[in-house]
C-alpha cells in the first residue's frame, strides 16, 4: 500500500520478523507497496459485499492488494466479517492512498471476476458493494462513504442502499410493525437505483420496513409492496444498512440483506 519511510532499522533476527509480518497480514492492511510493512501509517477502513447476480461469477474470493481479503463470499456475503475468527472485525484498516480490489471466482481462482481501483483517506470508512453479472452483463461496483460515529444517545444510525436495478425508483417506509401504509408518509421517497441515504434519527425500537414503487397512491400501496421486512429490532446506539437488492439471480423477488455498521 502508500510507500513509507525507507531509513528505518529493520528488526535484526529473522524469526521476528517474519512473526511481525504475519501479525501485520492479520490485522488485514494490505502492504503491496510498503517499503516496511512493519510501520504503521495512516489508515481508513474497508468491507466488501458481494451482490453478484450471476450463479457462475458470484461466488468469489477477494485480494485486497495481493492480500487474501475474503474467501467463498457468495450472494449477500460480506468481509471481513465472515473470515475466520479472529480476523471477523465490520471493516478492516488499509493504508491510505489509491488501492485496487480483485474479485476471482472460488471455482477457478486464476478467472478474475472484476478490478475495483478506489481510494482510502485517513479515518473515513467505505463499503465495496459489486454488483450486476445478471445475463453476462458487467460487475461493477459501488463504493459508499459510511458515517460510522455514535448515533445520539439511545437512538439508532439507520441507512437504506438501494441496489435492486429491476425495482426502479422506490418510495421506503420505516413504521411501527402493522402501520397501515395508506396513512404513512414515506420515510425515503424516490430513492433511486444506487441511491443511499441515511434515515433522520430513529428511536430504537421495534420496526417493519417496506418497499413500494416511487410514487404509488396511498390507497394502493399496500398491495403493492415490493419488499417486507415485517419486523427487525433496532438496539440503542448501534448502526444498520438495509440492502435492497435482487435476488441472487437478478430481478424478483426482492429482499433484503442487512449490514451491522458499529
Amino acid at each position: 500500500m502508500t510507500s513509507l519511510s525507507a531509513g528505518v532499522p529493520r528488526v535484526a533476527h529473522r524469526f521476528s520478523l517474519v512473526v511481525l509480518a504475519a501479525a501485520a497480514l492479520l490485522a488485514g492492511c494490505g502492504t503491496k507497496d510498503a517499503l516496511d510493512p512493519l510501520i504503521p501509517g495512516a489508515q481508513g477502513r474497508v468491507r466488501l459485499v458481494n451482490l453478484i447476480t450471476d450463479t457462475t461469477r458470484g461466488r468469489v474470493n477477494a485480494i485486497l492488494e495481493s492480500v487474501p481479503f475474503g474467501v467463498n463470499l457468495t450472494y449477500g456475503g460480506s468481509t471481513p466479517s465472515s473470515l475466520p475468527s479472529p480476523a471477523t472485525a465490520i471493516y478492516s484498516p488499509v493504508l491510505i492512498g489509491g488501492r485496487t480490489l480483485v474479485l476471482r471466482r472460488t471455482a477457478d481462482t486464476v478467472t478474475t471476476v472484476a478490478t475495483f481501483p478506489f481510494t482510502i483517506a485517513t479515518g473515513v470508512d467505505y463499503t465495496v458493494y459489486a454488483t450486476g453479472g445478471t445475463g453476462a452483463s458487467a460487475i461493477t461496483s459501488l463504493i459508499t462513504t459510511d458515517t460510522n460515529a455514535a448515533p445520539a444517545f439511545g437512538a439508532v444510525r439507520v441507512r437504506v442502499v438501494h441496489l435492486a436495478p429491476t425495482a426502479g425508483p422506490v418510495d421506503i417506509f420505516v413504521t411501527a410493525v402493522g402501520a397501515d401504509l395508506a396513512l404513512a408518509t414515506a420515510t425515503l421517497a424516490n430513492v433511486p437505483v444506487r441511491g443511499a441515504a441515511y434515515l433522520p434519527s430513529v428511536a430504537a425500537g421495534t420496526y417493519q420496513v417496506r418497499v413500494v414503487p416511487a410514487g404509488t397512491a396511498p390507497a394502493l400501496r399496500a398491495a403493492n409492496v415490493a419488499l417486507n421486512l415485517a419486523s427487525v429490532a433496532l438496539t440503542a446506539n448501534s448502526a444498520r444498512t438495509f440492502i435492497a437488492a435482487d435476488n441472487n439471480v437478478g430481478g424478483a423477488p426482492f429482499r433484503f440483506v442487512t449490514l451491522v455498521d458499529r
